[in-house]
C-alpha cells in the first residue's frame, strides 16, 4: 500500500481534543495543537515515577489543562468504570495518541465523535508491534517511515489516515532515524492529521495484509542475544537495531591479555561496516561462535564475521558500565580534571537543576541518572533541555556512557569546547618546587591526545642554563613517531571533531586555551626560565604574556575568515557567479627555535589552528618543556585529540622527518638561514609542501644626531641586549652619526655596567644566562674574531666567572663594513657600533642594506621626512622609528631576502595556513 500524504491545511474549525500518552514527543504535539487553534480538554498520562511526572503532564499543568494519571485503564480486561467516567467528563471530539504505552479500552477509543487517531513509527502494515523502529533496522529496510492510523482494538491494525516515508541507509541507527524523521516529522504529521479531521478530509484506508509483519517486542533477554553464525551485514543490522536499548548481547570469558575465566555479559553498540582495506592491529578478544578473534584497535573493536564481512564496534557495556570499545583492557586510568571557567561553573549548576527537575531528588556529583529511575524518554528530555540551555548537541549515547552527574557535565563541557570524547590524560613527568611554587610538566611525546614514550627509547638531557644542573630527560621523537603524529593529525583534520565544529566554536576553544594559559602564566614563566634561561619577569611579560595575547587575537579571527565574489567577464549574459573560499591546508608542521620557546610556538600555531588546520610541532631540542606543558593545557581546554601533537627531538631526525613527510602540506620554520635552506629543499623534493621561513637577521639601527639621545641610548641597548641578545630582530649593527658617536658610546657603557647579571628567577635580574653552552661558546669565539679583525672591545666579551652559561653584555666600536662581525649574526648580547656621516643619507642606507638579511631595522631622528625616506628605502620586513622591539600580535612580522619569507602575526599570518579555492557557478 503506497504511503498516504495530504498537504497540510489550516483547520476550518477547532476540535476538543483529549491527548492520551506520554513523553516529550507528546508534549510537543500538545504545543502544536494549541498553536493550530484546537482546544485540549484533557491530558491522560501515566503515574509519576517517584517524584517525577511525565513532560506531557508538566506542560499541560502549566497551561491549566486537566491532567489525569492512571496506572491502568483496565482490570482483568475490563475498563475501570471510574476511569471511563472521568475520561467522558472532558467531552472530547477526538482522541490523539502520540506516544502511548498503555492499552486503551475500545470504550474510550470509540467514544468521541471522531474516535481516535494514533502515531506509529513504521509504514504500516510492515513492522506492527512495539519494537517497529528496531525491526526496520534489523531487517535491513532501505525505507523507514511513520503512520497515523485510526486506532482499533489492535492499536496498530486500524485504517490508515496519513503516512510518510524516508530513506534508511546502512549507517542509520534508532537514534538517527528518530532524530532525523520520526520525531520532528511525526509531530507535524499528527498536527496535519488533526487538521484533516477538522476539515473533513481525513481518509480511512484499510490496511492490507500483504507485506504485514507482526514483529515481537525486544524486551525479553532472549530476544537480543547475538547469533554469531549469521553473516556480517545481518550482525551489523542486529546490533544497530538494538543500539539505544537494550543493546545486542553476548557472553564471553573475562579476558586480560594473558588469561580467561568464567562468562560475563557484554553489550555491543555503535556498529559500522568496516571499509578499511588493512587489518587492524591490537589485542584480541575471543568471542564464542566467531572463527576469528575480535581485535581492539584505536578506532574500536573490529569483528570479522564468519562470512568474512567486517564490522567495527564503537562502544561496549561491560558489567553495566558503558566504555569506548578501544578501552576494553584499560581500567582505572586517570581522567583529566577540567579547569572550569566561571561561565562553565554556572552551567554545572543549571544542569544540576535540570537533573533535579527530571529525577525529583537532590543531585550530587555521583548521582547516577539511571540508578535514580530515569528511562529512555528522560534521556530525550535531558538532551533537549541541555540544547535549549547552552546550544550543545548531545547524543543519547553521551548520556548512556556518562551516567553520573559529574561524568555528564564533564562530557557536556567538552562538547561545548568542541571535543565529544572525555579525553584521558596521564603522563610521566616532573614535579619541582621552584620560584616559590610547585611546577609540573610532562617528559614524553604528545601524540593523538596522549603522552607516550618514543619508539626509539632515545632521550634528550635538559640542562638548567643558570647553574648547569640537569633538569630532566625528555623523550626524543623518532621518524616512526613523526609518522604516527602526522597520521593522527591527518585523521583529526579529516574525520575528527575539529572537522565538524563551526569556526566560532573553534574560536571558543582557543579562547579557553588562552584563559588556561593566563591561569598558569606564573608556572609557564617559571618553566621557561629554568629551561631557556629567560629572566622570569621578562618571561612573564613577553614570553608568556605575548603568547596569551596571540592566542586571543587569532581566536577572534576564527569566524572572520572569508572569501569574496568576483564579477568575471562571463557573469553576463550567461549568469555566472564566481566566488572564492578560504580553506585550511591540512596537516601543518611547525619547527621553532630556542630563544622564545612558548612565544614562537604561539606565533605560528595560533594562526595555524585558527585557520582550521591540525599541527605537528617540534620545539627546540634544548628547551621543549613549555611546549609539553602547553600540550597538557590543550587537553584541559578541550582541544580534540590529534589536533595538536608535540614532538621534542633532534633537528636531524625529527625535523628532517617532518620536512620529508608526504602528508604534511605546510611547514613553518623559525631558525637559521642555513637550516632554512635545507628545509626548503626537502619540502620541494618531498611533495612541494608550502613553506614559510623566518630566518637569520643582521638588523641595522641608524641613529642620527638630531635624535633624543637618552631615548636612543635606552632603546639602542634594548635593541641588542633584550632577552640576552637571543632575539631574531636584535639590532645586529648600530650606525651612529659621528658627531654623537663618542657620547653615545660613553652613555651605553655606563648603563651597561649597571645591568644586574644573575639568577633569572631573581626579580631584580636584568640579564640571565645564555640558552645553552654551545651558544655561549659561539659568542666567545665571535668576540675573539672581532678583536682579531681590529674592532675595539670597549666592554665585556667574556664568560662571567660563576656557574651557568652567563656571558657579559658586550660592546664593540670601530667596526668597519668589511669585518666578519659586521656581516654575521651573533644572536647574543653583542653591540656592534659603526660611525657614519649624515651628509649622505643614501650612503648609510646603502651600508645598512648591504647584507643578505632583511628582517628588521630601526632609525632614530626627529626629522619626519628623513625617517620616512629611511622606511621607504630600507630593505627589511619591519621598520622601527624612534622605538625598537615593539612587535604586536596584530602587526605582520617577517623578513626579506635570506631572512626568509611569509608572515607571523596579524591577518597576513592566516594566509600562510590557508588555500584559496575559486568556484564558478552558472545559473
Amino acid at each position: 500500500m503506497p504511503p498516504v500524504a495530504v498537504p497540510n491545511e489550516a483547520p476550518k474549525k477547532s476540535l476538543r481534543i483529549a491527548i492520551i500518552g506520554q513523553s516529550t514527543f507528546a508534549a510537543e504535539v500538545f504545543k502544536l495543537l494549541l498553536k493550530d487553534g484546537h482546544q485540549v480538554v484533557g491530558v491522560f498520562t501515566v503515574l509519576d515515577k517517584g517524584n517525577r511526572e511525565d513532560p506531557l503532564a508538566t506542560i499541560a499543568s502549566q497551561n491549566g489543562i486537566p491532567v489525569f494519571k492512571y496506572k491502568s485503564w483496565r482490570i482483568k480486561g475490563k475498563v475501570i468504570p471510574e476511569v471511563l467516567e472521568e475520561y467522558k467528563s472532558v467531552q472530547a471530539d477526538l482522541n490523539v495518541l502520540p506516544f502511548c504505552t498503555q492499552f486503551i479500552p475500545m470504550e474510550v477509543i470509540l467514544y468521541p465523535q471522531y474516535q481516535s487517531i494514533c502515531y506509529h513509527p513504521s509504514i504500516l502494515p510492515r513492522h506492527r508491534g512495539a519494537s517497529s523502529v528496531n525491526w526496520t533496522l534489523i531487517e535491513g529496510d532501505t525505507t523507514c517511515g511513520l503512520s497515523i492510523f485510526w486506532a482499533d482494538d489492535g492499536l496498530d491494525t486500524g485504517p490508515i489516515l496519513l503516512q510518510k516515508s524516508f530513506p534508511c541507509t546502512i549507517d542509520d541507527t534508532v537514534d538517527t532515524i528518530y532524530n532525523k524523521y520520526l520525531y520532528p516529522e511525526g509531530i507535524k504529521a499528527l498536527s496535519e492529521s488533526v487538521n484533516m479531521v477538522a476539515n473533513g478530509t481525513a481518509p480511512k484506508i484499510n490496511q492490507t495484509e500483504e507485506g504485514a509483519t507482526y514483529d515481537p517486542a525486544l524486551f525479553k533477554a532472549e530476544t537480543h542475544q547475538i547469533d554469531w553464525s549469521k553473516g556480517g551485514v545481518a550482525l551489523h543490522n542486529f546490533i544497530r537495531g538494538l543500539d539505544s536499548s537494550p543493546g545486542a548481547t553476548t557472553f564471553i570469558k573475562p579476558q586480560t591479555k594473558d588469561s580467561e575465566n568464567e562468562n560475563i555479559e557484554i553489550k555491543f553498540f555503535g556498529s559500522a561496516l568496516w571499509e578499511g582495506e588493512y587489518e587492524a592491529e591490537g589485542d584480541v578478544i575471543i568471542i564464542p561462535g566467531l572463527d576469528k578473534p575480535a581485535v581492539i584497535h584505536d578506532g574500536g573493536l573490529l569483528i570479522t564475521a564468519n562470512d568474512g564481512v567486517k564490522l567495527n564496534i564503537q562502544r561496549l557495556k561491560v558489567n553495566g558500565k558503558m566504555i569506548n570499545a578501544q578501552n576494553f583492557y584499560k581500567a582505572n586510568e586517570n581522567k583529566v580534571s577540567l579547569e572550569l571557567t566561571d561561565e562553565e561553573k554556572q552551567f554545572v549548576e543549571n544542569a544540576r537543576n535540570i537533573w533535579k527537575a527530571i529525577l525529583r531528588i537532590d543531585i550530587d556529583n555521583d548521582t547516577d541518572f539511571f540508578d535514580s529511575g530515569a528511562g529512555s524518554m528522560d534521556v530525550v528530555r535531558l538532551v533537549e533541555e541541555i540544547k535549549d540551555l547552552v546550544n550543545v548537541e548531545l547524543q543519547n549515547e553521551d548520556i548512556y556512557m556518562n551516567t553520573t552527574f559529574e561524568e555528564f557535565y564533564m562530557i557536556a563541557i567538552l562538547k561545548a569546547r568542541g571535543d565529544s570524547s572525555n579525553q584521558e590524560i596521564k603522563y610521566e613527568g616532573v614535579e619541582m618546587e621552584v620560584n616559590k611554587m610547585k611546577i609540573k610538566f610532562a617528559t614524553q611525546l604528545f601524540i593523538d591526545g596522549q603522552f607516550v614514550d618514543s619508539d626509539s627509547g632515545k632521550t634528550l638531557t635538559l640542562i638548567n642554563p643558570s647553574d648547569e644542573s640537569v633538569i630532566c630527560k625528555v623523550q626524543s621523537a623518532s621518524k616512526n613517531d613523526v609518522d604516527k603524529a602526522v597520521n593522527a593529525a591527518k585523521k583529526a583534520f579529516e574525520e575528527g571533531e575539529w572537522s565538524k565544529i563551526s569556526a566560532r566554536e573553534r574560536g571558543q576553544i582557543l579562547f579557553k586555551l588562552a584563559d588556561l594559559m593566563e591561569q598558569h602564566k606564573e608556572e609557564l614563566a617559571t618553566i621557561e626560565s629554568i629551561d631557556s634561561g629567560a629572566v622570569y619577569t621578562l618571561a612573564l611579560k613577553t614570553h608568556v604574556g605575548m603568547s596569551i595575547e596571540t592566542w586571543r587575537y587569532f581566536a577572534g579571527w576564527c569566524d572572520k575568515i572569508q572569501g569574496s565574489t568576483i564579477p568575471i567577464n562571463h557573469a553576463r549574459p550567461n549568469r555566472n557567479l564566481t566566488l572564492t573560499k578560504k580553506e585550511p591546508i591540512g596537516v601543518c608542521a611547525l619547527i621553532t627555535p630556542w630563544n622564545y620557546p612558548l612565544m614562537m610556538l604561539s606565533w605560528k600555531m595560533a594562526a595555524c589552528l585558527a585557520a582550521g588546520n591540525t599541527v605537528v610541532m617540534k620545539p627546540a631540542a634544548v628547551c621543549p618543556l613549555t611546549a609539553l606543558k602547553f600540550a597538557e593545557l590543550c587537553v584541559r581546554a578541550g582541544v580534540p585529540r590529534g589536533v595538536v601533537n608535540i614532538l621534542p627531538g633532534s633537528g636531524t631526525v625529527c625535523g628532517q622527518a617532518l620536512a620529508d613527510h608526504p602528508l604534511v602540506r605546510k611547514l613553518g620554520f623559525t631558525g637559521s638561514t642555513e637550516i632554512g635552506q635545507t628545509i626548503m629543499k626537502s619540502c620541494a623534493a618531498s611533495n612541494m609542501k608550502k613553506v614559510s621561513l623566518e630566518l637569520g637577521g643582521k638588523s641595522p639601527l641608524v641613529i642620527f644626531d638630531d635624535c633624543d639621545l637618552e631615548k636612543a641610548v635606552r632603546n639602542g641597548m634594548a635593541s641588542v641586549f633584550f632577552n640576552k641578545g637571543e632575539n631574531c630582530i636584535a639590532a645586529g649593527r648600530l650606525f651612529v652619526e659621528e658627531s654623537i658617536h663618542d657620547e653615545f658610546v660613553r652613555r651605553v657603557v655606563i648603563e651597561t655596567k649597571k645591568m644586574s647579571i644573575g639568577d633569572p628567577l631573581n626579580r631584580g635580574t636584568a640579564h640571565g644566562p645564555q640558552n645553552h653552552k654551545a651558544h655561549m661558546d659561539k659568542l666567545i669565539k665571535f668576540c675573539e674574531r672581532g678583536v682579531k679583525e681590529g674592532a675595539k672591545l670597549v666592554y665585556g666579551g667574556n664568560r662571567v666567572d660563576r656557574p651557568g652559561y652567563f656571558f657579559e653584555p658586550t660592546i664593540f666600536t670601530n667596526v668597519t663594513d668589511d669585518m666578519w662581525i659586521a656581516k654575521e649574526e651573533s644572536f647574543g648580547p653583542i653591540m656592534i657600533i659603526s660611525k657614519f656621516n649624515s651628509k649622505n643619507m643614501d650612503e648609510v642606507i646603502r651600508r645598512a642594506n648591504d647584507t643578505e638579511y632583511g628582517l628588521a631595522s630601526g632609525v632614530f631622528t626627529k626629522d619626519v621626512s628623513r625617517a620616512l625616506q629611511f622606511a621607504e628605502k630600507i630593505d627589511a620586513g619591519t621598520v622601527f622609528i624612534n622605538t625598537y622591539n615593539k612587535t604586536d600580535v596584530a602587526a605582520p612580522f617577517g623578513g626579506f631576502k635570506q631572512s626568509g619569507f611569509g608572515k607571523d602575526l596579524g591577518q597576513d599570518a592566516l594566509n600562510e595556513y590557508l588555500k584559496t579555492k575559486t568556484v564558478t557557478i552558472e545559473y
